[in-house]
C-alpha cells in the first residue's frame, strides 16, 4: 500500500482506571476511523497511567503489570480493533512468568498482537527492567519500529530502527512540563488546567512555550528529516498524577514537516496520509546513502565513561536527562 492514513491521539488517562482508560481508546478509535485512520496510536501507558507509578512498591506495580499477550487489557484492545477493524497501538506495564516488570507498548488488530516494544530506557520506578531489542514490523506493506519516549532522546536508538529498515517509527511518550537545567523548563500551574475554558489563552502560553512544544521542536522534526522516516509522535495531555502535561500529538514526515498535529486542550485524534515517494525524496534517504560507518563504527560502540544509569530518577533528574 503506497498510502496509508494513520492517526495520532492524545486523552488525559487515570492512574491505575484501565477500564476508564481503554473506554476513552475506544471512543478515539471510532473518531479515528471516521477521519479514514487503518491505524491509530497512543501514549506510553495510556492503559495503565505513567507517574503515579513511581509511588509504588514492587509488588503493587507487579500487581498492575499484565502478561503479553495473556493480560486482560491485551484481550480488550484486541476487541477494540476487532470492532473497528483497524490497527491499534498503546500501552501497558507488563510482567513476565519471572516476575520481571517492564515498561511495554503493544500493536494489535482483530487478529491478535502483532508487536511488542520494552522501552529500553526506563526510569520511572526501579523495579522495571530495561528491554534489550528494537522492534521492527510490517503494517500493510510498511516497515514499522517502536521506540518509547526517553528511547527517542538517544539518536542512535532512532537511526537503528530506521536502518534495521522501520519507515515508520511510533513514538509514544508521556513528556514535558517538567523542570530541567535547560532555560525555561518547568511544571505547569494545574490550576490553568482547571480553568482551560475560561482562560485558554494562559494554559496555551504555556503548552507551546518553552515548557512544552517549543522543547520539542528542537529535536523531533530532527529525528524525522534525519532518517528520511514518518514520526508517529503520541502524548499525554491534562493530569498524570500530580504533573500536567500538554500532547501535541503529532505526525511528522520525511521532509521534517509536522503534517497533522493536534491544537485541542482535551482528547484529541488527528490522521495524516503517509506516501512512500516522500521515503525516498527526504534528504535523510541521501545522508543514509552518504554514510562512511569504516570511519566511526568502533567510535560508536565505545562503551560510555560514566555507569549508565537506567533506574527511578526524580522529577527534577528525569527532565535533566532529556
Amino acid at each position: 500500500m503506497d498510502n496509508i492514513k494513520i492517526a495520532t491521539a492524545q486523552f488525559e488517562h487515570k492512574s491505575g482506571d484501565k477500564n476508564y482508560n481503554l473506554s476513552v481508546i475506544d471512543a478515539l478509535c471510532a473518531k479515528a476511523v471516521e477521519q479514514g485512520a487503518l491505524v491509530v496510536a497512543f501514549h506510553e501507558c495510556s492503559i495503565t497511567g505513567y507517574s503515579f507509578a513511581r509511588h509504588l512498591s514492587e509488588e503493587e506495580l507487579l500487581a498492575i503489570a499484565e502478561y503479553i499477550p495473556a493480560g486482560e487489557s491485551i484481550t480488550k484492545l484486541i476487541a477494540i480493533a476487532a470492532k473497528y477493524n483497524i490497527t491499534v497501538l498503546a500501552g501497558l506495564f507488563e510482567k513476565d512468568a519471572k516476575g520481571k516488570i517492564y515498561k511495554a507498548y503493544v500493536c494489535v488488530n482483530k487478529h491478535g498482537c502483532i508487536a511488542k516494544h520494552r522501552k529500553l530506557h526506563p526510569f520511572i520506578h526501579p523495579a522495571i527492567t530495561p528491554g534489550d531489542a528494537y522492534t521492527i514490523f510490517e503494517l500493510f506493506g510498511w516497515k514499522c519500529g517502536i521506540l518509547i519516549c526517553y528511547d527517542n532522546n538517544i539518536i542512535e536508538n532512532v537511526r537503528a530502527t530506521n536502518l534495521l529498515g522501520a519507515d515508520i517509527i511510533f513514538m509514544p511518550h508521556v513528556t514535558m512540563c517538567t523542570p530541567s537545567p535547560r532555560p525555561g523548563a518547568g511544571f505547569v500551574d494545574p490550576v490553568l488546567w482547571d480553568n482551560k475554558e475560561t482562560d485558554p489563552t494562559s494554559l496555551r502560553l504555556e503548552f507551546n512555550g518553552m515548557k512544552g512544544r517549543e522543547w520539542l521542536m528542537k529535536w523531533l522534526p530532527a529525528r524525522a528529516y534525519d532518517n528520511a522516516l514518518y514520526a508517529v509522535f503520541s502524548n499525554a495531555i491534562g493530569m498524570d498524577d500530580d504533573q500536567l502535561k500538554n500532547g501535541c500529538s503529532m505526525i511528522i514526515d520525511p521532509f521534517g514537516d509536522i503534517i497533522a498535529e493536534s491544537k485541542t486542550l482535551g482528547n484529541d485524534v488527528v490522521t495524516a496520509t503517509f506516501t512512500k515517494s516522500k521515503l525516498i525524496n527526504g534528504g535523510g534517504y541521501r545522508y543514509k546513502k552518504a554514510r562512511r560507518p569504516e570511519l566511526y563504527a568502533t567510535i560508536i560502540t565505545e562503551p560510555n565513561e560514566a555507569e549508565q544509569k537506567v533506574a527511578w530518577l526524580s522529577g527534577e533528574e528525569i527532565e535533566a536527562t532529556k
